[in-house]
């Protein structure tokens, strides 16, 4: 059953309930108001005093509403990594996102400590098949530092016609690196699926776009009718950074019959909601393993998040993302956006995935068979959301400041393009996982 999410719609309220409360308040509600309106006026009066001296006696002549601009922007930055005021071109590349195909290179990425980082590459994509990894640092594009770039100019400058070349220059453990790219289209199929051995399935979730659920159900439609009736489920979300969040929300629901999927808090009533799972004509009972790693957030950890509560699923990898928050995209004048945090995210069990992240039920890190050793990567390397500069602390945050860093993830490349089989039997977590399924059936049919 889709469940339709509704827009969250701020509403004024009638006079006779403004003058209701003003009457029961009294004079100190009254007082209080103005105090704080006489604050946020001081406040104006010096930016538009130090407007002023600049627009005056700087140096050189200032565009003012460049200065505007740019002070908006650095007030809305200021709040969260996820917070953020768009000029139009950005606000363009935001709706490419979730809708239409477009040319890039294909990776995910993040401030960290005011320097452009990756999070995952894109499975199939040109970033992937030239070698840029999680964690990758990059310094220049096309020859132009990125330092004190936007993220969204850093995303513009990446994307573009497909067969256009781009140069991103990396800086990997101390070494620089430079890859000459063939931008492509970035493929917006975001689910793939395959019979991993007879009775067992498995699906990859790549991201969470408009159509994702559709297409889980039909993938799922596809293994559940094969001539061996499915008796086990892996569904891949490693590398997966999110996405849309009915999404999610349908595709949990596809595997729960009752009880919450996952639940908004934020600082107004109007943006709190409770999402529960609806009744699906078909019944999924199969046991089912989910695969996160440091990659997997927002939607993603919704979805491992809501079957790991619910007990529908054992959740097998690393510690998430941590990506935990809500963001409301506003429409500005003159094509302008603004991107707003304006509540958490939380699990059925009343759990804050904010900087926290979902925490496997049974820790695997990642290794191919034929490697002698694992390829880890350092923790400094791993970005999570707690990493990012002003992110939104989590509730344990609020009581102890310092924690320990999150668990390690080995070597982020996972299976990419077309699934290969072959791969799949020598992926650690995937192995594990399907040993953990038929061990299952091997118990429950047992006299």
């Amino acid at each position: 059953m889709k469940i339709e999410i509704k827009q969250y719609i701020i509403k004024l309220g009638f006079p006779i309930i403004a003058v209701a409360l003003i009457l029961i308040l009294g004079c100190g509600f009254y007082h209080s108001l103005l105090a704080g309106e006489a604050k946020t006026y001081e406040s104006l009066k010096l930016f538009s005093n130090v407007l002023e001296e600049l627009e005056n006696k700087y140096v050189d002549e200032v565009d003012t509403r460049k200065l505007i601009h740019n002070a908006v922007k650095g007030m809305v930055a200021s709040l969260d990594p996820h917070s953020v005021f768009m000029p139009p071109e950005a606000f363009d590349e935001l709706q490419d996102d979730t809708k239409g195909e477009f040319g890039g290179i294909g990776i995910v990425i993040t401030m960290k400590q005011g320097i452009l980082t990756v999070i995952s590459p894109i499975e199939g994509t040109p970033a992937y098949k030239a070698g840029i990894v999680a964690g990758d640092l990059i310094i220049k594009i096309n020859g132009k530092t990125t330092k004190g770039m936007a993220l969204w100019e850093s995303v513009k400058k990446m994307r573009g016609p497909k067969g256009k070349q781009v140069i991103i220059t990396i800086l990997r453990k101390d070494k620089q690196i430079d890859y000459k790219l063939t931008r492509d289209i970035i493929p917006m199929n975001s689910v793939r699926s395959v019979t991993i051995q007879q009775g067992y399935g498995y699906i990859w979730i790549t991201n969470f776009r408009l159509n994702t659920s559709d297409e889980v159900e039909k993938a799922l439609l596809k293994m559940e009718s094969g001539d061996i009736p499915l008796k086990g489920l892996i569904i891949d979300l490693r590398n997966n950074p999110g996405g849309l969040l009915n999404q999610a929300v349908n595709i949990a629901d596809m595997f729960l019959e009752k009880g919450k999927i996952v639940s908004i808090k934020g600082r107004f009533k109007e943006n709190n909601e409770v999402f529960s799972a609806g009744f699906n004509k078909k019944k999924r009972v199969y046991p089912i393993v989910v695969l996160i790693n440091s990659g997997s957030a927002s939607a993603s950890e919704i979805v491992a998040g809501a079957l790991q509560d619910n007990k529908r699923a054992i959740i097998l990898g690393t510690t998430s993302f941590g990506k935990g928050s809500v963001q409301s995209v506003k429409s500005l004048k003159d094509g302008f956006g603004l991107k707003y945090t304006i509540a958490r995210y939380y699990t059925p069990s009343g759990t804050s995935i904010q900087a926290e992240g979902i925490k496997p039920d049974i820790k695997v890190e990642y290794v191919l068979d034929k490697e002698k050793t694992k390829q880890a990567d350092t923790d400094e390397k791993i970005v999570r959301e707690k990493d990012l500069k002003n992110h939104l602390k989590s509730e344990k945050d609020k009581k102890k400041q310092s924690r320990e860093r999150g668990e390690r993830d080995k070597n982020n490349k996972k299976v990419r393009g077309i699934i290969s089989l072959e791969k799949l039997n020598r992926d650690s977590q995937v192995k594990r996982a399907l040993d953990i399924l038929i061990a299952h059936n091997i118990f429950i049919n047992r006299k």
